[in-house]
């Protein structure tokens, strides 16, 4: 078992993580550790394929969870064996630690987290969750909006990142910035990094356009106010999953890409992100669904609207108005963007037409500047 979130699972591994689960309800043996969200929910083993009294556990699939390892045991319970296993603490377990305690529902119920005790220290092996039944993730359900030009969806989500956030400022250490934040430097540095890395005519664009990239992240050099809160650090619509009963957030292991990311952020960062994520889905509709690209860009335009409408009204409900500083979603709109350039050159070149179709599609009516 100390093994296995040091690689994927094969044939041989059938029934560990099944049989893990029935153990999770007692004592856990050094060295290893467990940390307790919520109780368990108990199975039914008649269907057990392998062992009597054992559920049956499957796979997630290729397609699935490609940075970590996901077993569903018993069509009830996932088991992400973190590959490999991360060093403690670790952002999600604290995160979810504490939206449970806040009441927030909408995720994947947080069941458990198992950990090993080294001599290096204690890391992470895996994360206990519901399995949610039905569920799709962003980039499948929300292309399917785009294509069909439907926008009702957006309330629901702009509601759900305000409710995540409202949750989230109440996680100890948020408040008010104590001194100077990064993010004009932090911005920048993206702006110059997508400038060099963005070659061929792409490249030749973005430079056309850079005075006014520039003067869009030009809010970030002013003294920050708004309350800093745990935000999320990824949220796109890839980490909100559409399932039988409505919408769920997951993933709150931050930002992979971003290793400088302060966890206490203004919640316009994680807004921004989410909105830009739309603008990507009505590229994605245009280069694989071939939906006509004003009829994608309007379809944006309207969602993003509907769902910044949605969070303003649930923060204006909550008594949570203060938290979100409008005057920084563009700017973080723009750094997301250099970002999404930057993780297209280093990692995944052909992700680059939807970075660079939401730029043009932003500016391609303005006049150049320097």
């Amino acid at each position: 078992m100390t093994s296995l979130g040091e690689r994927n699972l094969t044939e041989r591994d059938r029934g560990l993580t099944a049989a893990l689960i029935t153990l999770l309800d007692g004592d856990v043996p050094q060295p290893f550790g467990l940390r307790r969200f919520q109780q368990l929910p108990s199975f039914s083993h008649q269907d057990a394929g392998f062992h009597p009294g054992v559920p049956g556990e499957r796979a997630f699939g290729e397609h699935v969870d490609q940075t970590n390892y996901s077993v569903v045991v018993g069509d009830q319970i996932v088991v992400k064996w973190l590959t490999p296993p991360a060093p403690m603490p670790h952002p999600a377990v604290d995160v979810l630690a504490h939206l449970v305690e806040a009441g927030f529902n909408q995720t994947a119920p947080p069941y458990a987290a198992l950990t090993l005790r080294e001599k290096s220290g204690e890391v992470l092996l895996a994360l206990v969750t519901g399995y949610l039944p039905g569920a799709r993730d962003g980039w499948e359900w929300c292309v399917d909006e785009a294509e069909a030009g439907r926008t009702a969806f957006a309330a629901d989500l702009g509601r759900l990142a305000a409710d995540l956030h409202l949750a989230l400022a109440t996680f100890p250490g948020a408040g008010p910035p104590a001194g100077p934040l990064r993010a004009a430097g932090r911005a920048e540095r993206a702006l110059r990094e997508a400038l060099d890395l963005t070659e061929g005519d792409d490249g030749r664009w973005l430079a056309s356009r850079a005075g006014d990239l520039r003067r869009e992240l030009a809010p970030l050099t002013a003294p920050i106010t708004t309350p800093l809160i745990r935000i999320h650090g990824d949220l796109h619509v890839g980490q909100i999953l559409r399932w039988r009963d409505g919408y769920a957030v997951i993933d709150f292991d931050g930002n992979p890409t971003v290793t400088e990311a302060e966890p206490y952020q203004p919640a316009a960062r994680d807004l921004a992100q989410l909105t830009t994520s739309l603008e990507h889905v009505a590229q994605v509709a245009v280069k694989r669904r071939g939906t006509p690209p004003g009829q994608a860009a309007d379809w944006a335009r309207a969602a993003r609207g509907l769902l910044l409408d949605a969070y303003r009204d649930r923060l204006a409900e909550r008594d949570g108005r203060h938290l979100l500083d409008e005057s920084l979603i563009r700017p973080f709109e723009i750094e997301q963007e250099c970002r999404e350039l930057i993780y297209a050159a280093r990692h995944l070149p052909r992700w680059r037409y939807a970075p660079m179709g939401v730029l043009r599609t932003w500016y391609d009516d303005t006049e150049e500047t320097p």
